[in-house]
């Protein structure tokens, strides 16, 4: 009876205990971040006319393939699948580390049957005597029961590391997502560019090839020099060995994008073949403050759970000073005479077990495993920091180049505008020989680098847009429980 008594107590014991818990509670750092971003002043300045919202930007680009492709890579993005199955498989951790604070039952039974030898030395025993049965039957059926009382908070450290890792996998798989939106949109917007500066390059194309066919004509009627010619060929050579290599990036981006959706390099081709315009990058509509974007991007929610769990891990490391008890019970009933006894009285059997387990003598290396799970905390902690400089250099960087690069391009679509109307005039000076050829191909040549510059430049402040979006966190909603685990 005594026995019992004690055997309770240690389990009371071990119940009111369960409020303390060894190692450091975690609280979150702060972050060296900014009270407002630089370039934000700059961006709302912007001339754009229709704001997007962060949680679906790619809506507001105005495009509508660009929108489809987007939301086709959501769905069949291959990355994206396997940040889906870690989510599954921290979630499968977790559900490790609650279960490894409750008692575990089984439940076992077994049935024997044996034909004892006479040529062994026990056999030869028994088999002196005359009521020696050679076969021989046993049965047994016993459920259990143990439990291991959490007295020092190991097993809710563990806890907290594996529900932190968890988030941490979620906030990963949410990155995943916002880097797939954001490479697919970039991609569609390259090909766009590439697009536009191939049409340009052909167009350019047809004009030096009328040229040539004009000039080769007075050629013919001796109002051309010989010279004449071979300058507007080597013209027209140059502007044609641009295509190759356009079409060369070309052919690589629509590869690029098909591999994001999850498709063979080949299938959305034709869809985009047609060509279109470059999406106009959109208002940018609530950048919110940096502090904001420690709760919204979810790579730095991701970097800010795996300290937490380093931080418990530190605790699940202490707590090794410390005994740990375990408490066992059997009940079950056993026979080896037949199955028809097994549950009788004098069948019976129990067995209650306190078991101990300290490292008493083996300090030395409970100390070195804490010293290694602290400097686990500190590089999560540098991480963690680190993490959020970079994230405000990229929102510093993308906004930066959204403004000069948009600059740019209203500089250069006047310069097309002014360099198209000289070289109507060149060209028109040039029939009435007041100017020479040497003008007229210059001329070309200056219209055909600014209507590439531009082009190149709507492109860019398209893609500066994109990665803003990016940089900002956009394209995902945190779940409200997991903004108050990181409050």
């Amino acid at each position: 009876m005594s026995s019992r008594r004690n055997f309770a107590a240690l389990a009371i014991a071990s119940l009111t205990a369960t409020g303390c818990a060894v190692g450091p509670t975690y609280t979150r750092p702060e972050a060296p971040i900014p009270e407002r971003f630089q370039g934000q002043a700059a961006v709302d300045q912007r001339p754009a006319a229709s704001p997007a919202d962060l949680t679906e930007w790619w809506a507001g680009f105005g495009d509508a393939e660009l929108a489809r492709l987007v939301k086709t890579a959501l769905a069949q993005n291959l990355d994206l699948a396997q940040a889906t199955a870690r989510v599954a498989q921290a979630r499968a951790g977790l559900g490790l580390a609650n279960a490894a604070l409750l008692p575990s039952g089984a439940v076992g039974a077994q049935a024997a049957r044996a034909y004892q030898s006479v040529e062994t030395p026990l056999g030869q025993v028994l088999n002196a005597n005359p009521a020696f049965d050679r076969h021989g039957s046993s049965y047994e059926a016993n459920a259990s029961a143990s439990w291991e009382p959490d007295l020092f908070g190991a097993l809710r450290r563990g806890k907290e590391a594996a529900q932190a890792d968890y988030q941490a996998t979620e906030a990963g798989a949410a990155a995943a997502r916002l880097a797939v939106a954001a490479q697919t949109a970039d991609t569609y917007v390259s090909i766009r560019g590439l697009q536009t500066r191939l049409a340009i390059a052909h167009r350019q194309v047809e004009t030096e090839q009328g040229l040539l066919d004009k000039v080769k004509l007075l050629h013919g009627k001796g109002l051309a020099a010989e010279m004449q010619v071979h300058q507007v060929e080597g013209a027209l050579a140059q502007v044609r060995a641009s295509i190759p290599v356009l079409q060369a990036g070309l052919s690589t981006a629509m590869n690029a994008l098909d591999v994001l959706l999850g498709a063979l390099p080949g299938t959305h081709g034709a869809a985009l073949a047609a060509g279109g315009r470059i999406p106009a990058a959109p208002r940018i509509g609530a950048t919110g403050s940096p502090a904001e974007l420690l709760r919204r991007r979810p790579d730095l929610i991701a970097a800010e759970r795996r300290l937490a769990a380093a931080n418990a891990r530190i605790g699940v490391a202490i707590a090794e000073y410390y005994p740990k008890f375990s408490l066992s019970g059997l009940v079950g009933s056993a026979t080896s005479v037949s199955g028809g006894n097994l549950f009788t009285g004098g069948a019976s059997q129990a067995a209650g077990i306190l078991g101990l387990r300290w490292r008493l003598f083996d300090f030395g290396r409970i100390d070195a495993q804490i010293a290694q799970a602290r400097g686990q905390e500190a590089e999560h902690l540098a991480a963690y920091r680190l993490a959020a400089l970079r994230a405000t250099e990229d929102v510093e960087n993308a906004f930066a180049a959204l403004v000069n690069r948009e600059a740019q391009a209203a500089e250069l679509t006047q310069a097309v505008e002014s360099l198209s109307r000289a070289r109507a005039a060149t060209f028109a000076a040039y029939q009435a020989g007041v100017v020479s050829l040497i003008e007229v191909l210059q001329a070309d040549e200056n219209l055909l680098r600014a209507s590439d510059a531009r082009a190149q430049a709507e492109s860019e402040a398209a893609r500066a847009a994109i990665a803003s979006f990016k940089a900002l966190g956009g394209g995902w909603q945190p779940p409200a429980q997991k903004l108050a685990a990181i409050d």
